[in-house]
């Protein structure tokens, strides 16, 4: 494992710590509102600092992308993280959600971790070596359809409501076809899952570099194709699908007469993870 892997997963573990005693005690947990739906607990702040503690005493000279902390820092390599992803999920003590670290050098994510903390799950993958959860290889599904295919996605909110009847729409014409969606609540895991095969695809509307840097790895690394709505290549923001190859077109089918222009990249495709 890499190095940089080895101190991504040292830091996620201690986070995760953080967030499972806070789980165990769940009084002790403080929330205020960012946005509408949108909240921060100060467990969000406590794992957070955690991670970075321990990334910034190895490598002081990198530069960070956290979610509670912004960005900060002028380096070629970048630790983009998110230190709890589905708060809403841990607030009302649903047990999805996942701590979500990976490293960018100049504009390229080389590597990824995903932490379940309630499953001990840990989901790795460096650029060029595969992904893995724990030791054991992962590889995208093969389901060659959207029929019969289980899809995961997540519903617009916060600034993206008003994508809320076109996004009805492609919901219904994936459920239509598909054999079962599911909106668990955390993209990081959700992502980590179609990688696992244990989802064949994924969608959503208006996610972060955050949310999606980790995740996006672990898929193109065990196969799988990552993508805008419509099939342009994805730039860690935005509008994302992803699945195994022939789920990802076939959702990319799906979803474009629901597509308005303003979701629309206009972009070929990706080509297959080598």
């Amino acid at each position: 494992m890499h190095p940089f892997v080895n101190t991504a997963v040292r830091a996620a573990r201690k986070a995760g710590e953080t967030i499972a005693r806070a789980m165990a005690r769940f009084e002790g947990v403080e929330s205020t509102a960012k946005g509408l739906n949108d909240f921060v607990t100060n467990i969000d702040h406590a794992a957070e600092a955690e991670i970075i503690g321990i990334l910034r005493t190895a490598y002081p000279h990198h530069a960070f992308l956290a979610e509670e902390s912004g960005a900060f820092g002028n380096a070629d390599t970048t630790w983009i993280i998110d230190p709890l992803d589905g708060t809403t999920n841990f607030m009302h003590g649903f047990p999805q959600f996942a701590v979500s670290i990976a490293c960018q050098v100049r504009d390229q994510i080389e590597h990824a971790v995903i932490y379940d903390p309630m499953r001990q799950e840990i989901f790795t993958a460096s650029r060029g070596s595969g992904a893995y959860l724990e030791n054991r290889r992962l590889r995208v599904s093969k389901q060659r359809t959207l029929q019969g295919a289980l899809i995961g996605t997540g519903f617009p909110y916060r600034e993206n409501l008003h994508f809320l009847d076109p996004y009805m729409g492609m919901l219904k014409s994936v459920m239509q076809t598909a054999a079962g969606v599911r909106r668990p609540g955390a993209a990081s895991l959700d992502l980590a899952y179609v990688a696992a095969g244990r989802t064949d695809g994924f969608f959503e509307i208006g996610l972060k570099a955050w949310d999606t840097a980790a995740g996006t790895l672990l898929i193109r690394e065990a196969g799988g194709l990552v993508g805008t709505l419509d099939g342009a290549e994805y730039k860690q923001n935005g509008n994302i699908v992803a699945g195994n190859p022939r789920v990802f077109m076939q959702l990319v089918e799906a979803i474009a007469p629901h597509l308005p222009a303003e979701l629309r990249e206009g972009a070929p495709p990706p080509a297959p993870a080598s």
